[in-house]
């Protein structure tokens, strides 16, 4: 008699293979059996005009820290994640010597938008070294499964001092101890190692993060450590506008180690092209046998502005900067003043820096939050502006000023310039691109794209109108199987037997996403924006049911993952879908 059998379900396996109906039969952590008429269960859980998938594999998450204290990772916890991976963007937190947390501690603040106040009191800080985290991390009552990389910003502070880190040159001596560490690490069980070069990312003292200028010895030197041991890939959050130039220096790096490289990619406003002149170069190295890869969000990377958010469209105003740190319900009276409105709809903003003035400034990238994630031109806040014959600023309050001042605009950052997210459909086909930057847990006051799984499957495979959809079968293998193998997690991500039992039972025709909403529940009264979903029946985490109609069920299944993991040694799985016959199919 097995332990839970999922019947009468619609199966997407997560290899992209069309969907078919299927029992499965799960014993312990694993799925034992897929099929018909398996036999009897202690517990048979109805999945008719469900889809049963494998769990969510996230690649690019920020919860060092908030692993400490919220074992669901939420909130992609909440849409369907089973196993998240974190220490990206060369930001983390160790090793990291005791004198040292409030500084990473700050770089996290600034480069991650997570309140420094819930770090410092959600953290409970009892390791040193990289290895040491990982025995940490391990003593942790865990939902979800969790791995980590090595940051490199952590690793340059640890090995030079914080302040030489920030602007010096390594040595070569210094060069060959961070080496040493990082294979001791990659030992212990990291995933990889990580690093930044973007100008966005700064402390938040305003310092680009450590690491940004190093040196390409001094990189080379660091990942011969993933060369000596043979484990781990090298992740870059790279300047959107330099990723074309450093292919060359990144496929090296592929090229020396044998193991995956992978950067970031964006298209931006400054040169919304740009991003195409990476893929001719992914291709050659592909055809070359070399394992260099780009990374793509599944949607826009955008703001989400309100009143009590890191950035809206007021925030240079200075009748807004002399409310701002008022309490909430003081603040929300003084912005329905009429002297108040009066001054932030006429008079003068203050200066602020390139960036900021083009966040606050572009209307024509401004959208009410009801008009979703690829809204049309005309709904813009400059197109209403213009067709009422009125200011945007006048639009932009009306919309912020709703549902009792809790009303959004939504600010797609990156992957809209030309108005749709078809730059985002080419990206998601192609064969070294892999889905990633959700950025679970970070930029707490301003995006909210943990719920990013959910997104995928209801925006591009169902609901789509402004281009053409993905067939859902790729898009479940896009975030399961696909992601969970680039970090070379071959035991789960594919529904058969021997692999981990982990899976999601949907209501495909009901899945929703929620409207984001800002809530205070961090360490410390911390903000962060909350999105969560409808449609999620079951979360099943290593056997166990983790979530029953989006409701925590209280067990605890989750684990440290060490280095890769094994493919059971009875899987035997055909070819996955390509892009190309994605493209072909939707």
């Amino acid at each position: 008699m097995y332990d839970l059998i999922l019947a009468g379900g619609t199966l997407v396996d997560g290899t992209g293979r069309p969907a078919r109906r299927a029992d499965v039969a799960i014993q312990g952590d694993r799925i034992v059996a897929v099929g018909a008429d398996l036999g009897e269960a202690k517990k048979v859980i109805d999945c008719a005009g469900k889809l049963v998938t494998p769990g969510f594999v996230d690649m690019h998450t920020h919860y060092d820290g908030q692993v400490t204290w919220d074992p669901y990772c939420t909130p992609s916890g909440w849409h369907g994640v089973t196993t998240v991976v974190f220490g990206n963007c060369g930001v983390g937190f160790a090793p990291c010597r005791p004198e040292d947390r409030d500084w990473l501690i700050n770089v996290m603040e600034g480069v991650e938008d997570i309140p420094g106040a819930a770090l410092h009191e959600g953290i409970r800080w009892n390791w040193e070294t990289f290895p040491e985290y990982l025995d940490a991390l391990d003593q942790l009552p865990l939902a979800l499964d969790i791995a980590a990389q090595v940051p490199h910003s952590a690793l340059r502070g640890y090995v030079m001092g914080r302040k030489a880190s920030e602007n010096a040159a390594a040595s070569d001596e210094e060069i060959e101890q961070m080496r040493t560490l990082l294979a001791e690490a990659l030992e212990a069980g990291a995933l990889g190692f990580s690093t930044s070069r973007t100008s966005l990312h700064k402390t938040a003292e305003g310092v680009l993060v450590a690491g940004t200028f190093a040196e390409e010895k001094e990189i080379f030197g660091i990942v011969k450590a993933i060369t000596d041991t043979g484990k781990g890939l090298f992740q870059l959050a790279d300047e959107h506008l330099k990723v074309p130039q450093d292919l060359g220096w990144l496929r090296k790096i592929a090229e020396d180690t044998g193991r995956p490289v992978c950067v970031n990619l964006s298209q931006t406003d400054f040169m919304p092209e740009l991003w195409e002149k990476v893929l001719p170069e992914l291709d050659k190295a592909a055809a070359d046998g070399v394992p260099l890869y780009a990374q793509a969000a599944g949607r826009s990377i955008g703001i989400n502005m309100c009143w009590q958010g890191t950035a809206h469209p007021f925030a240079l105003a200075p009748a807004f900067k002399a409310i701002a740190d008022l309490p909430w319900e003081a603040q929300k009276e003084r912005l329905a003043d009429p002297e108040v409105r009066r001054a932030l709809l006429e008079d003068p903003f203050d200066e602020g820096n390139l960036f900021e003035r083009y966040v606050t400034e572009s209307f024509d990238k401004m959208y009410p939050m009801s008009e979703g994630y690829e809204p049309a031109p005309q709904t813009s806040v400059a197109a209403q502006a213009k067709a009422r014959g009125v200011s945007p600023r006048q639009v932009a309050y009306e919309l912020l000023m709703a549902d009792d001042c809790r009303g959004f605009l939504y600010f797609p950052l990156f992957n809209y310039s030309g108005k749709d997210l078809g730059p985002l459909h080419t990206m998601h086909t192609h064969p070294q691109i892999r889905m990633g930057l959700s950025d679970g847990g970070a930029h707490c006051g301003a995006i909210c794209d943990g719920g990013m799984p959910t997104f995928m499957l209801t925006h591009w495979t169902r609901d789509r109108s402004r281009g053409p959809t993905l067939p859902l079968e790729f898009m479940i293998h896009r975030q399961t199987q696909q992601t969970a193998e680039f970090y070379g997690l071959m035991d789960r991500g594919v529904v058969a037997p021997g692999y981990l039992a982990d899976l999601n039972v949907i209501d495909y025709d009901k899945l929703t996403l929620d409207a984001p909403y800002m809530a205070f529940d961090l360490p410390a009264g911390g903000r962060r924006l909350i999105q969560r979903a409808t449609g999620y029946e079951y979360t099943i985490k290593s056997g166990q049911i983790l979530f029953e109609t989006g409701e925590a069920t209280g067990v605890l299944p989750g684990r440290l993952l060490r280095g890769e993991q094994e493919a059971p040694p009875e899987a035997v799985l055909p070819q996955p879908i390509s892009g190309a016959e994605a493209r072909a199919g939707a």
